[in-house]
């Protein structure tokens, strides 16, 4: 899932060495924290936040499959 949003996020950037992504795993919940230069944080969000609701529910559906909730944050 890590690498499915890495390389989504790393298409969208314009600065692809400044994304980060780190993963914290509990017993049924992953917490994927995202961050990208501050002049790339518009394209992650996209207009009235789409494509970051887009990559949400990529991430959520990807962790169903493992009967996971998976929660996406985007840091600044």
């Amino acid at each position: 899932m890590k690498e499915l949003l890495e390389i989504i996020v790393k298409s969208i950037v314009d600065n692809e060495g400044a994304v980060k992504l780190s993963v914290v795993e509990s017993e049924s919940t992953i917490v994927i924290e995202l961050s990208v230069a501050k002049e790339d944080m518009g394209k992650v969000i996209g207009r009235d936040g789409s494509m970051a609701w887009a990559l949400r529910t990529l991430v959520t559906n990807a962790a169903a499959k493992h009967r996971r909730r998976a929660v996406l944050q985007i840091l600044d």
